[in-house]
């Protein structure tokens, strides 16, 4: 084992954009950020212009922007057809009214469709909001409502999906099928100037408590987002880059657009499932060089055994992880089976972009989520917010301020203040270690969030779901750890008077949340209980003993095996 870290910490090479780690990282300063950035010189800041239209004037109008892959479906779009797209998607939101901080929703597929509304909305100043593919009627009904949105983009068949009756700030419905098949009109400046403290995306996120958050990002955002894409992606002018995130989660937005983007990069959007084959095919036929993914879906492909060698990945040069923390196990297999080192990397929805980082110039240490990314300072606090010695388990902490930092949770202040709880700090809510060398080590949330594929879950949303079901009386909804997925969600409830236990009763409750909520929130185990575990005095029910019942049964499951 040994002899396996050894060759897979060290990196490759030593040409990569950043190769300087520990002589940039002390004398970085944010002010330096995004230096190639057109705002630098004009003063007119605007992250659409900036991701699309700065490369069309600077000569590269004819470059490839995009591939899109669903199926047998297959194209491509310039630089310059995806601002003139843009152009086109801007003109028509502002013939329907849509101005200057106005919240537009996107609810569409992964496709070039659902990227180009994105940007469109921010290029004519409004704030985007793109909606998770999956989602059904509760999910888009809160948080278009939460920030009052007034106009959506969706398409006919996720339309169903729209309570437009519950919504009453929607305004306006416009279907991507309509603004396609528009006639196109040409002239006139699309982009609106805005400040850098002026809002341009929202995303939410869930919480162990209460509705999702909006977390706001103004458009300052992308000197973090540029820097970040140019030395952690390490993207450089021929690189063909795939992101496997959906917009509508913060890594398919930040790293799927507006990183990559701003570094000028090809960037590769896939529709349709998962599958092995799908997706080995996909970096043989249009040679991806730079690949942005989960550890879940690196498991999942590791459980495929030797299908990967009937493809030829060899353009792959640079692989990233994203979403939880990435088991050694699956660095072993990329280095040994891809000859490409996985690099695990860490943010979160509301720090804007990345914050700790494995660098591709830099050693890794299998297991540690990296080294703080240059401008950024790390401190692993006690309970009082006192920095605690290197190898003690604290709270994950960063110093403020940096460019991508969230500017505000909309309509919450004081959900807001509660990551600054200690002055001059942002509290991450994970508890960490760091060693000697700078090196973070994930121990685990210090709430109850749910991570399942990657994807966040607040296992609140899902309780309440669960008990607006008739036969559902309590629910407590816990992560239980799995192999591949990280986590599944599993719900513990107890039935009301009236029902009893069977097999068509628990499917039913299991398809109610897929159904109302979320594919990926709906439990995938269900457990019914006499009783649920609570606090004495509030009666606030214990996830966490939840949680401990549950591993306890895994580990006696496992030794009968034994």
């Amino acid at each position: 084992m040994s002899q396996r870290i050894s060759e897979v910490i060290n990196p490759i090479e030593d040409t990569y954009n950043l190769s300087n780690y520990e002589e940039i990282r002390h004398v970085y300063d944010w002010h330096q950020a995004g230096e190639d950035l057109r705002f630098r010189d004009t003063g007119k800041v605007n992250i659409a212009y900036e991701t699309i239209d700065r490369h069309v004037e600077d000569g590269y109008g004819d470059k490839v922007a995009l591939h899109y892959v669903d199926g047998e479906t297959r194209t491509s779009m310039t630089f310059r057809e995806v601002k003139e797209k843009t152009d086109h998607y801007s003109r028509i939101l502002r013939s329907n009214g849509v101005k200057k901080g106005d919240r537009v929703f996107i609810f569409l597929p992964k496709t070039p469709e659902c990227y180009i509304s994105m940007l469109a909305a921010i290029k004519i100043g409004a704030i985007a909001g793109p909606l998770f593919e999956a989602f059904m009627e509760d999910a888009v009904r809160d948080r278009i409502n939460d920030c009052r949105g007034t106009l959506l983009i969706t398409n006919r068949d996720m339309v169903s999906r729209v309570p437009q009756n519950d919504i009453p700030s929607l305004e306006t419905i416009l279907y991507a099928e309509d603004i396609e098949a528009a006639p196109v009109e040409h002239g006139g400046e699309q982009v609106e100037w805005m400040d850098l403290e002026d809002g341009m995306l929202i995303h939410y996120t869930s919480g162990s408590t209460g509705k999702p958050k909006g977390v706001l990002h103004a458009h300052r955002v992308m000197t973090h987002q540029y820097e970040s894409g140019k030395w952690v992606l390490d993207i450089r002018d021929d690189d063909v880059y795939w992101c496997t995130s959906h917009p509508g989660w913060v890594t398919g937005s930040v790293y799927g657009l507006f990183a990559p983007w701003l570094n000028r990069a090809t960037i590769v959007i896939q529709g349709g499932r998962f599958k092995a084959e799908n997706w080995y095919q996909l970096i043989a036929d249009l040679k991806v060089t730079v690949w942005y993914s989960a550890p879940t879906a690196f498991r999942m492909l590791l459980s495929q055994g030797d299908v990967l060698k009937d493809y030829d990945l060899s353009s792959l040069r640079h692989i990233l992880s994203v979403g939880e923390p990435l088991n050694p196990e699956v660095i072993y297999w990329a280095w040994e089976r891809l000859g490409v080192r996985i690099h695990d990397t860490w943010w979160m929805t509301e720090t804007g972009a990345h914050l700790i980082v494995n660098l591709p110039g830099e050693k890794i240490k299998p297991g540690s989520m990296g080294r703080p990314f240059p401008g950024i300072e790390v401190g692993i606090l006690d309970e009082a917010g006192n920095e605690l010695p290197r190898g003690s388990v604290g709270q994950l902490a960063v110093k403020t301020p940096w460019p991508g930092l969230m500017k505000e949770i909309w309509g919450n202040r004081d959900k807001f203040d509660s990551y600054f709880k200690y002055e001059g700090w942002y509290v991450s809510g994970d508890l960490a270690y760091q060693d000697d060398e700078d090196y973070v080590f994930f121990q685990s949330r210090d709430d109850d969030m749910i991570n399942s594929a990657g994807e966040r879950i607040g296992p609140f949303e899902v309780e309440s779901k669960l008990i607006e079901h008739p036969a559902v009386q309590e629910a407590g909804v816990v992560g239980k750890p799995d192999p591949v997925r990280g986590e599944l969600v599993k719900a513990f409830i107890v039935l009301r008077e009236g029902y009893e236990q069977s097999d068509s009763l628990l499917e039913d409750i299991r398809i109610f949340v897929r159904n109302n909520l979320a594919a990926h929130s709906a439990p995938r185990e269900i457990e019914v209980m006499e009783e649920l575990p609570k606090t004495t005095i509030s009666g606030k029910i214990l996830r966490r003993e939840l949680k401990r019942m549950e591993i306890e049964k895994q580990k006696e499951a496992e030794l009968k095996k034994v």
